[in-house]
């Protein structure tokens, strides 16, 4: 059976980013629940060149049926030329709070 959850990743730049953003899906219920991890170091390979970077991690908890209104948002708000944004299903977890999820999307 698929699952209907999803953990998206996305990278911001900074504090004020992650915020933004984290709100925006929040306050119009495209997510659950977007956890905020600060201080990530990010290795990676840009135009031919090694960059790295201090980043702040979203964590973003929504139902599947969001994913493209999450993206459009990302997309829209955020300062990268091309921002980081994966979805990873959420194969199983704890039913009550996988319900939570739902709850905060109506």
């Amino acid at each position: 059976m698929p699952t209907r959850y999803q953990i998206i990743l996305c990278t911001c730049p900074d504090k004020d980013t992650a915020e933004k953003i984290a709100h925006l899906l929040v306050n119009d219920k495209l997510a659950a629940c977007v956890n905020i991890l600060p201080g990530i170091s990010s290795v990676y390979l840009w135009h031919e060149q090694i960059e790295s970077a201090q980043e702040h991690l979203l964590l973003i908890k929504a139902n599947k049926t969001f994913y493209q209104a999450i993206e459009k948002t990302i997309k829209k708000h955020h300062p990268y030329e091309l921002p980081e944004i994966i979805a990873v299903p959420i194969e199983s977890g704890l039913p009550e709070y996988l319900h939570w999820i739902n709850s905060c999307h109506s």
